[in-house]
């Protein structure tokens, strides 16, 4: 039997979950009347969990719309219903990222330019290059099921985890896209990097892990080192952007690992 303090704790717990739910997706949750920063800032360490639940929610829409339909229009579906789940929330930063970077010459005007809800010429085709690039990843996949899973949970370990080592830029301020945590504590980032190695290692090999793993370090390195460049330090937008760029960078690592549409049996002689 749990005694009070333990039930206190799996209730904060539940809320905290919920509230990083009620966030990054579409689906309706009841959360208590108050919310308070630091409930905001610990609710980060369930942002992968909430990415593994928006990965297995477009798998399932694959898997159904994949048995009465071809796989492009399968993979579409399931790319539309990662759109409706999520409200395009990470694909709306990864276009306003473009559109400040590519229009602003100083902080202050690439922030600007990143707060204002209108689409720009440098976000609208960066939008375009990566759900291009998305479905065209997904396609050339032998099965996309898994990928959705660990793509989607591991796309979000990479951007929040750039809260825990980089300044907020406080002239975001008033953005339309404000990050739910600006501080990432060692027991949040030590869940989020477990519950991404968890999923990893249900998927993939160890050896896959691993080379996973060091890709998308570096790559959050070369991130990291874009952000601070350009704003010296991590918006709201920065972190869509960090997930969407992610996401794909995962995509192309599985073709890599050998993970694609085309199979070789050895047995045959045949390539199919």
């Amino acid at each position: 039997m749990m005694n009070t303090s333990q039930k206190e704790n799996l209730q904060d717990e539940k809320t905290l979950l919920l509230l990083a739910i009620s966030f990054f997706t579409r689906i309706p949750v009841r959360l208590p009347a108050e919310i308070t920063p630091r409930q905001l800032n610990k609710a980060s360490r369930y942002f992968a969990v909430v990415g593994l639940l928006i990965g297995f929610i477009c798998s399932l829409v694959y898997l159904v719309s994949v048995e009465y339909l071809p796989k492009s229009i399968a993979v579409l579906i399931a790319m539309a219903a990662s759109l409706l789940v999520t409200g395009a929330f990470h694909e709306d930063g990864w276009a306003d990222v473009w559109d400040g970077f590519g229009g602003g010459w100083s902080i202050d005007q690439k922030l600007d330019i990143m707060k204002d809800s209108r689409l720009g010429t440098y976000g609208a085709a960066a939008l375009f290059i990566i759900l291009l690039l998305k479905f065209h990843s997904l396609m050339a996949l032998a099965s996309p099921v898994f990928a959705f899973i660990l793509a989607n949970t591991l796309s979000r370990v990479v951007a929040t985890s750039l809260i825990y080592d980089m300044p907020y830029v406080a002239l975001d301020a008033t953005s339309k896209v404000k990050p739910l945590a600006q501080h990432l504590s060692n027991k949040s980032l030590t869940m989020l990097l477990v519950t991404g190695l968890l999923v990893s290692l249900c998927l993939l090999s160890l050896g896959e892990c691993f080379l996973l793993f060091v890709i998308l370090f570096l790559f959050r390195a070369l991130l990291a080192s874009w952000f601070t460049r350009q704003l010296g330090g991590y918006t709201g937008d920065c972190l869509g952007a960090a997930q969407q760029s992610s996401e794909i960078v995962i995509y192309l690592s599985l073709l890599l690992f050998g993970y694609g549409d085309t199979i070789i049996n050895t047995s045959m002689g045949v390539i199919n």
